[in-house]
C-alpha cells in the first residue's frame, strides 16, 4: 500500500518553520493509480447514459420552434447525431494516442500548450460541468417531486425541489467516492431503464404508423413553412446537441478503461449510432401522436405523449425520466471528478484534487469538490441562463480539440495510432464548431455573450501567477495536509495501458 504522507512537508526543526509543498513532484512510490474497472459494456453505458438525460424528453419543442417544420427538425436531429459521431471518432483517435483521462484538457494541452488548456479547465471544472450537474439533478428533483405531489394542478414548492436535488447530489458523491465499480453498475442499470422508456415511445409510434396516423409526417407537409433564417438553425442545433451532449464522456475516464486501444473506438462506434437512431425514431413517434402546435405548447413532450397514449400507465414515462436524469447525473459526476483530478495532476488546479483514496482507488477529493460546487449552484433561483450563455464554449473547446487532432497528425507522425481517422473528419467538426460559436451570437447579440468571453479570458489572470510561475499560498499547505489525511489520499499517477498489461501479466 502506498504510504500516506502529507503533500505539505514542514520540518519542525527548521528555524524558519516555512511551509513548502509540491504534490506534483512527490515520489512515485507514494502515488496511486486508478484501477481499470470499465469494460466495453461499461464504456457504452457511460456514453449512452450521459447522452440520454432529459434532452430527448424536452428538447423536441426547442428544435421545432427554431426550424418551424417537422421535416427540418428531423434533419437537425439527424445532423446532431452525425456531428456527435464525427466528434467522437476524432476523440477516439485522440484517446488512443493520448491515453490519459481528462478529455479536451489533455488534447488541448498536448496540441497547443498549457495556456489554452488552463482556459478549458478554468471554465469546465469550475462552471460548465458543475452547472450541468446542478441542472440535471434539478430536473430529476422536479419530476420526482411532482410524482409524489398531492396536487396535480400546481407545481411543488421550489424549496422541496432544491432539497431533493441537493440530497441526490450528496448520494451520488457518496456512491462515486465509495466505488468506481458501483458507480458503473448504477450507470448500466439506469441506461437500461431510460432505453426502456424510449423503446416504449418508439413502439407506440410504430403502432400508430401502421394504423395510418401520418398526417404530421406526410411528405406533402414535412418541410412546409421551414425557417429560412440560417443562423436560427444554430440555436436549433444547440437544443438538439444538448440531448446529444455526453458523446465524449468516456474520454474523461480512459485511465480506467480496460484495453482502451480497442474498447474506446468500439464503444463510440456502438453507442453514438444507436442513440442517433433512437432519437430520430422517438421524434417520429412524437409526431404520430402530437401535432406541431401541440409539441410547441408542451413543456415536456414525453409527458404529453404519455398522457395521450398510455392512459393509466402514463406514470411509466416520468418514472423513467427520473431514472434517466439520475443516471445522467451519476455519469456527469463520475467524469467531472476525473477531469478535475487530471487538471490538478498537471498543476492547473489546487493540489488536493489530484489525490486518490488508497483503499477505494477513487479521486475522492475531486468528486467532493465537483459535487459541492454543483450543490451551491442548485441553491440560486435561476442558473439556467448562466448555463445557456456558457454552453457555446463547449463546442469552442470541442473544435480546439479536433484542431489539435489535425496539428498532432503533422507534428507527431511517429506516434503510435491504433486507429487512424481521415483528417476530413476533425476538419468538419472544426468548421461546425465555428458555426455553432458564431450563429447564436449573430442571431441574438446581447451583453451576456461578452460577459462569457470576459470570464473565459480572465483565466489568464490566474494562469500566469499560479501555473506558469508556480506561486504557492502557504496556508494551502496546511489545508492540503489536513484533507489528505482526512480522505486517506495520496497523489495520483498515470499508468499507460502497456504498463498496466505488463503489471497484470507479472501478477
Amino acid at each position: 500500500m502506498a504510504r500516506i504522507e502529507a503533500v505539505a512537508d514542514m520540518d519542525s526543526n527548521s528555524p524558519s518553520k516555512e511551509l513548502t509543498y509540491d504534490i506534483h513532484h512527490s515520489d512515485q512510490r507514494d502515488k496511486e493509480s486508478l484501477t481499470r474497472d470499465i469494460n466495453l459494456i461499461g464504456g457504452i453505458a457511460i456514453i449512452v447514459g450521459n447522452m440520454i438525460g432529459s434532452g430527448i424528453f424536452i428538447s423536441p419543442k426547442g428544435v421545432l420552434q427554431q426550424t418551424e417544420s417537422v421535416g427540418m427538425s428531423l434533419v437537425v436531429w439527424t445532423l446532431c447525431g452525425v456531428a456527435a459521431m464525427l466528434g467522437s471518432l476524432s476523440f477516439a483517435e485522440l484517446g488512443t494516442i493520448i491515453p490519459t483521462s481528462g478529455g479536451e484538457f489533455s488534447y488541448i494541452k498536448t496540441g497547443f500548450g498549457p495556456p489554452l488548456a488552463f482556459l478549458y479547465s478554468w471554465v469546465a471544472v469550475l462552471l460548465i460541468r458543475t452547472s450541468t450537474l446542478a441542472a440535471i439533478t434539478t430536473i430529476f428533483a422536479q419530476y420526482l417531486a411532482e410524482a409524489f405531489s398531492s396536487s396535480s394542478s400546481c407545481s411543488p414548492p421550489s424549496y422541496i425541489v432544491k432539497i431533493i436535488a441537493v440530497n441526490a447530489i450528496a448520494l451520488l458523491i457518496a456512491l462515486n467516492c465509495a466505488s468506481s465499480r458501483r458507480s458503473i453498475s448504477l450507470q448500466v442499470a439506469m441506461t437500461v431503464a431510460k432505453l426502456f422508456a424510449l423503446v416504449l415511445i418508439i413502439f407506440v409510434g410504430f403502432v400508430r404508423l401502421i394504423q395510418g396516423y401520418t398526417e404530421h409526417i406526410a411528405p406533402s407537409v414535412l418541410f412546409k413553412d421551414s425557417s429560412t433564417k440560417v443562423f436560427a438553425y444554430g440555436t436549433a442545433f444547440y437544443q438538439g446537441l444538448w440531448a446529444y451532449d455526453g458523446w465524449n464522456q468516456l474520454n474523461y475516464a480512459v485511465e480506467e478503461l480496460k484495453d482502451p486501444y480497442r474498447n474506446l473506438p468500439r464503444a463510440v462506434i456502438i453507442a453514438i449510432p444507436m442513440v442517433t437512431v433512437i432519437y430520430v425514431l422517438t421524434n417520429i413517434a412524437y409526431f404520430t401522436v402530437l401535432s406541431p402546435a401541440e409539441v410547441l405548447a408542451s413543456n415536456a413532450v414525453a409527458l404529453t405523449f404519455a398522457n395521450r397514449m398510455l392512459g393509466p400507465m402514463a406514470w411509466l414515462i416520468p418514472l423513467c425520466v427520473c431514472f434517466s436524469t439520475f443516471g445522467s447525473a451519476n455519469g456527469s459526476l463520475f467524469t467531472s471528478g476525473r477531469l478535475a483530478m487530471v487538471c490538478s495532476r498537471e498543476g492547473h488546479m489546487i493540489s488536493i484534487l489530484s489525490t486518490v483514496n488508497v483503499h477505494r482507488k477513487t479521486p475522492m477529493a475531486a468528486i467532493i469538490f465537483e459535487g459541492g460546487l454543483a450543490i451551491l449552484m442548485v441553491i440560486p433561483n435561476d442558473f439556467e441562463s448562466l448555463v445557456n450563455y456558457f454552453s457555446f464554449t463547449s463546442w469552442m473547446f470541442y473544435g480546439l480539440s479536433c484542431l489539435a487532432h489535425i496539428v498532432l497528425r503533422f507534428t507527431h507522425p511517429e506516434w503510435k495510432r491504433p486507429i487512424k481517422i481521415p483528417l476530413i473528419v476533425p476538419l468538419i467538426v472544426v468548421v461546425f464548431s465555428i458555426y455553432l460559436m458564431m450563429a447564436p451570437i449573430i442571431n441574438d447579440p446581447s451583453l451576456p455573450w461578452l460577459f462569457a468571453a470576459v470570464f473565459i479570458l480572465a483565466g489568464f489572470l490566474l494562469y500566469f501567477p499560479f501555473v506558469k510561475m508556480r506561486l504557492r499560498i502557504k496556508c494551502f499547505g496546511y489545508i492540503t495536509r489536513f484533507l489528505q489525511k482526512l480522505l486517506l489520499s495520496v497523489p495520483s499517477r498515470f499508468v499507460s495501458p502497456e504498463e498496466d498489461v505488463n503489471k497484470s501479466t507479472d501478477s
